[in-house]
């Protein structure tokens, strides 16, 4: 007898991971919501080297400013060059890849998500594409960054955007949705 359900959001939806990654996933969480979290704030160092064994490409942790209050969800999909800054409470949402070149400032209660769901098919399976923040860029307070995204190079990208598409490099970009709006001055 044929189900005569109709059909539903979700239908037929499977976590795309494999039961070891979830694991490590449970794992991350629970030293994230701990020794993470209640690390003092200077010690971003000390949050860099977690993050490090749990995967994290992060060359030189002493040199990276990671807040206690950020939130990763995977680490080993996270790669933090020198200098690089990811500010109070920011959501790195990466079921792909995250990059912050060398001297990338992340500022507060930014969301970069790596990830969204196909609509068009019942079973909504995940979309994750990686995001790159160019080298020196500045992503300022509360800005949405979504999948698939390049923020280009000493570019500034303004408080409160969403940015669904690549910006260029050294370009002050603003708005709902983010767009380039004048050059960036070269830093002195």
């Amino acid at each position: 007898m044929p189900d005569s359900t109709p059909p539903f959001l979700a239908q037929g939806c499977v976590t795309p991971y494999p039961r070891g990654e979830v694991l490590r996933r449970w794992l991350w969480a629970l030293v994230q919501a701990t020794v993470f979290r209640w690390s003092p704030r200077p010690c971003h160092a000390w949050r860099a080297r977690l993050l490090v064994w749990f995967g994290a490409t992060i060359p030189e942790p002493g040199q990276v400013v990671v807040f206690p209050t950020v939130q990763v969800l995977h680490p080993w999909q996270l790669t933090l060059e020198p200098r690089a800054m990811l500010g109070r409470q920011v959501i790195v949402y990466n079921p792909a890849r995250v990059t912050l070149a060398y001297g990338a400032n992340v500022s507060q209660r930014t969301h970069l998500c790596a990830g969204t769901h196909d609509y068009t098919r019942w079973a909504m399976p995940l979309d994750a594409r990686p995001i790159v923040i160019g080298r020196n860029a500045w992503v300022a307070a509360e800005v949405f960054i979504g999948p698939g995204v390049t923020v280009g190079e000493l570019s500034v990208i303004g408080a409160r955007s969403v940015v669904l598409k690549d910006q260029p490099a050294r370009m002050v970009c603003a708005g709902h949705p983010c767009r380039p709006l004048k050059i960036r001055p070269e830093p002195v």
